[in-house]
């Protein structure tokens, strides 16, 4: 025999109406999560391109002071400094130039002229003891 709808319970008609909102909910929240990922990634590439501008200006900055040492480190920058301080600085004649020879080259740990070097503090340290 056939059901009528009048003799259904209404607590067959709650299962259907509560998967349908909770389908429902479910593509809200998925389309909210997407939006939201959207704004995220659109603020990140945002404050990405801020810093790589921020980085850009910064080494431009940059290049610019090292130009400007370079400039101001040069002979005739430094001269014209000196002179304009009236420091009386000028160039040494050649019989104030030192020429002194080069040193020997790297020289193994524990050779000889380290154990004279150790040998030669020992004697200063004892000579400054005994004072």
């Amino acid at each position: 025999m056939a059901r009528n709808r009048k003799n259904q319970s209404q607590g067959l008609l709650v299962g259907p109406a509560l998967k349908a909102s909770l389908i429902c909910f479910f593509i809200l929240v998925c389309c909210v999560g997407y939006v939201w990922q959207k704004k995220q990634i659109a603020e990140l590439s945002r404050q990405i391109r801020n810093q790589e501008a921020h980085y850009n200006d910064l080494r431009d900055h940059n290049d610019k002071l090292k130009k400007q040492i370079a400039v101001l480190m040069s002979p005739t920058a430094l001269e014209a400094r000196a002179k304009d301080l009236r420091l009386g600085l000028v160039a040494p004649s050649p019989m104030q130039i030192w020429r002194l020879p080069e040193p020997p080259g790297d020289v193994p740990a524990g050779t000889e002229p380290d154990r004279q070097l150790a040998a030669g503090r020992s004697g200063a340290v004892a000579a400054v003891m005994e004072q």
